[in-house]
């Protein structure tokens, strides 16, 4: 590894992140947690403020509003100024005195706002800014003085500047007087003028965005990015509305944790920051043809209140990551939540993972099936009257993929659910062993690669150079010395390409769903096959912008459950469920 292209990678990453925002990190997060904070405050008072000073308006067309005592030059018939000033009150009236009111905002009789005064009280010439001048020039301009010794209030321009010589809306004079309310205009309605004028760069056309908007588009200037609703990608439209009406988290919006929005922080962060449920296993080995053995964890669930009858009780089948186990976090939560739906689980550990020992020297791959296929009827003929499907993580959803796609129809699964599935090998490595994705993910993904295989020493270096396969670094330098040799395959090109699932998409015969993030470094967003889904009925894809790999954190403290949870469950639970409106296509 070249260390100065490392560094200069680095550096380019880390520049990069300083200029969308410091919020992948602790420093981030105090910044948008005070802020924030900050900024509610002052809001929710400039609100209150604002319709106190509507309230006494409306009760006097003129006079002292209503509660205080006239005080000589403010409180008279056409010189109303305000007492308090505020950025909403300031932007409402520098935009309603070049006459821009709100579309469906004035009262009856009302086409524009007031050329003669605001309606925060503001007087200004009748004709309108000189042009050249800092009025004409900026959409949001500076409030003038109300009094002599009233000093000068500014705040910030937003929007595009106007084009000199602009012609402002005709305007309509206020039959109640400058200092009163106009007729017909309500406090909401004042509010919804002083709102726009404050929010107009955040909505469209001048329109006043509603919360969710401005929520999306504050979290986006936060993070540098759009925060959109996830990407269906289905050609079945039976599908698509099996999905929107029992799945419906596939089309709301995936708010990721903005202190750690970024792909990777998510990929990082994930094991260090999600809980650990408690789950107790009943471990079962079972025997495969070559002589060998599996681990299997059961999570019986016999408490279930909603399948008393073990024979009937849906099963989920949970395929883990690369080096994962039974103990991995996002299988506890996994589990967790079909327990909460009295479902039955069990995990399928590779050979050698989980603790137990090696009876042939054979370990596991992306690209071979058949212990897969020996779990899967061995579960099924244990309970062959339960529900059965099955839900696979990273490497554990490219095995599920590929087996689905070998299969076809000719299984006893109903439906799959695939997670952070790495679609193209070639792209995932490639993008893998960039400097930064290096030093992050790579080297250690190896490194537990090369523990996996160790205690196992004795019986592998029967068949391989162990010396040579302990010095890799890559991911690619351990399959070329160690996995494609294993199972057979003439060079490491045959592996990756037998294992990539992208080409076996098209003969998955199941319904199943798959959640990936554009933002994945183990899965590229350009290696996803977008246009090979659309050709099978069968498969659908959600693809959000952020959650990186098998991250989907959301939430301020994202500890207990994910958006990629929330997925498993409504999905398993409508597939169990309301699966017979599927299962026609």
């Amino acid at each position: 590894m070249d260390w100065q292209v490392l560094t200069r990678e680095l550096s380019l990453y880390l520049e990069s992140q300083v200029r969308v925002g410091l919020f992948g990190s602790g420093v981030g997060l105090s910044l948008v947690l005070g802020f924030g904070v900050a900024y509610a405050c002052y809001y929710l008072s400039s609100i209150a403020k604002v319709s106190g000073r509507a309230a006494g308006r409306e009760g006097s067309a003129g006079g002292p509003a209503k509660g205080r005592t006239a005080r000589p030059g403010r409180d008279h018939p056409g010189k109303v100024t305000s007492t308090h000033s505020s950025p909403l009150r300031e932007a409402a009236g520098a935009l309603l005195a070049r006459g821009a009111a709100a579309p469906g905002m004035a009262g009856p009789g009302q086409g524009a706002a007031p050329a003669a005064a605001s309606s925060c009280g503001h007087r200004r010439a009748p004709g309108g800014a000189a042009p050249g001048s800092r009025l004409a020039e900026s959409p949001l301009a500076p409030v003038p003085r109300s009094s002599p010794g009233e000093p000068r209030r500014r705040f910030l321009r937003r929007g595009p500047p106007v084009a000199p010589g602009t012609p402002a809306l005709p305007a309509v004079p206020s039959p109640a007087g400058e200092g009163a309310l106009a007729s017909g205009v309500t406090k909401t309605q004042l509010y919804q003028r002083e709102s726009l004028a404050a929010w107009r760069w955040f909505g469209k056309d001048g329109q006043v965005p509603s919360l969710r908007n401005r929520k999306n588009n504050l979290l986006g200037l936060l993070t540098g990015q759009a925060i959109k609703k996830p990407q269906l990608v289905a050609s079945n439209d039976r599908f698509c509305r099996f999905l929107e009406e029992y799945c419906p988290v596939v089309t709301e919006t995936y708010y990721p944790t903005i202190w750690c929005w970024e792909g990777r922080v998510q990929t990082l962060l994930r094991p260090f920051i999600t809980s650990r449920p408690q789950v107790q296993y009943r471990n079962e080995l079972i025997k495969t043809a070559d002589g060998g053995q599996i681990s299997l964890d059961w999570f019986d669930n016999n408490g279930s209140l909603y399948y008393p009858d073990a024979s009937t009780r849906p099963t989920v089948l949970l395929l883990p990551g690369l080096t994962g186990t039974s103990k991995e976090s996002y299988i506890l939560h996994m589990i967790h939540q079909s327990e909460t739906l009295g479902y039955r689980c069990v995990v399928f550990n590779n050979r050698g993972i989980a603790g137990e020992d090696l009876l042939t020297p054979r370990t596991y791959c992306a690209a071979n099936t058949e212990d897969l296929e020996a779990v899967i009827h061995h579960v099924h003929g244990l309970h062959p009257s339960a529900p059965f499907m099955a839900a696979g993580v990273s490497m554990g959803g490219m095995l599920l993929l590929n087996y689905l796609g070998k299969t076809g129809r000719d299984t006893p699964l109903m439906a799959a659910a695939i997670f952070s599935a790495g679609w193209n090998v070639f792209e995932s490595v490639e993008s893998l062993e960039k400097p930064l994705n290096w030093l992050l993910f790579n080297y250690y993904l190896t490194t537990c690669l090369q523990s996996s295989i160790s205690r196992h020493r004795q019986m592998l270096e029967k068949l391989f150079d162990m010396d040579l396969v302990m010095k890799a670094r890559t991911v690619r330098e351990f399959d070329k010395q160690f996995t494609s040799v294993m199972f057979g395959y003439r060079t490491i090109d045959d592996y990756y390409e037998d294992a990539s699932p992208c080409s076996k998409l098209k003969s998955v015969g199941i319904p199943v769903l798959c959640l990936n993030s554009v933002d994945d470094v183990f899965s590229p967003g350009h290696a996803i096959p977008v246009e090979t889904a659309k050709q099978n009925a069968n498969v659908a894809l959600v693809l959000t912008s952020c959650g990186g790999h098998i991250g989907f954190l959301e939430g301020i403290w994202p500890r207990k459950c994910t958006y990629m949870d929330r997925v498993f469950k409504q999905f398993v639970q409508a597939v169990f469920e309301h699966g017979n409106k599927i299962f026609s296509m």
